[in-house]
């Protein structure tokens, strides 16, 4: 099997990841690669449990891919201009988990109400302004929002995450949706107590020393 064609059994087997986790459902939620010369991205309306390898879609870094092969998910000006933006972060994981989206839609970011808020790279997880999906002003927002974080909520969309494999970026999209479910029940009985930022700052030092993504804690 040829590298290109083993980063290809990788995106999909992180499409079936992301719903074997219950961030996703049918055709919805896609994921990226960066590659030389361009990114290896999830194509538009495939369900995870019917993607196979040779539907995962080369997009060169010009925005160019093979029109006689499968088309790109709507969001892939979203993932090219993510990878380009951020060479550090090879791995792009985008879905509409349940609570991440409820908080995304009543425009809420998530604050530093529990520790492992850090795993995102901050103080918090921040939201991103809206834009129409597909578009390059979306691409130009979510960029811009993760310059020094690993996640962030969209707007009325849903969630974003990055990582330096496919594997983390899942792994910090899936503490994203648990942190909003507990972030949502706090909102629910009063509101969460939030920690400062000298305890955020001792937390996200920790997490460098055990794993940027915090598994062991």
């Amino acid at each position: 099997m040829t590298r290109l064609a083993k980063q290809r059994a990788t995106v999909v087997a992180a499409m079936r990841k992301m719903q074997g986790h219950g961030l996703n459902h049918g055709s919805a939620g896609n994921v990226s690669l960066k590659v030389e010369g361009g990114m290896l991205v999830s194509p538009t309306g495939v369900a995870p449990d019917e993607l196979a390898a040779e539907q995962v879609v080369y997009v060169s870094d010009s925005g160019a891919w093979n029109p006689a092969g499968s088309k790109p998910t709507s969001e892939w000006r979203m993932h090219l201009g993510l990878l380009q933006r951020r060479p550090d972060m090879p791995a792009v994981v985008h879905c509409r988990s349940r609570h991440a989206t409820v908080l995304a839609c009543a425009g809420r970011e998530i604050p530093a109400f529990h520790y492992r808020i850090a795993m995102a790279g901050g103080a918090r997880i921040p939201l991103a302004p809206y834009a129409t999906f597909g578009t390059q002003e979306l691409a130009e927002e979510i960029a811009d929002t993760l310059d020094g974080f690993r996640a962030c909520l969209m707007a009325n969309h849903g969630q974003i995450a990055i990582g330096r494999t496919l594997d983390e970026a899942l792994a910090v999209a899936v503490e994203v949706e648990e942190q909003a479910a507990l972030y949502c029940g706090t909102l629910a009985i009063g509101g969460p107590v939030p920690l400062d930022e000298r305890e955020m700052q001792r937390v996200a030092a920790a997490f460098l020393r055990y794993g940027e993504t915090g598994e062991s804690s």
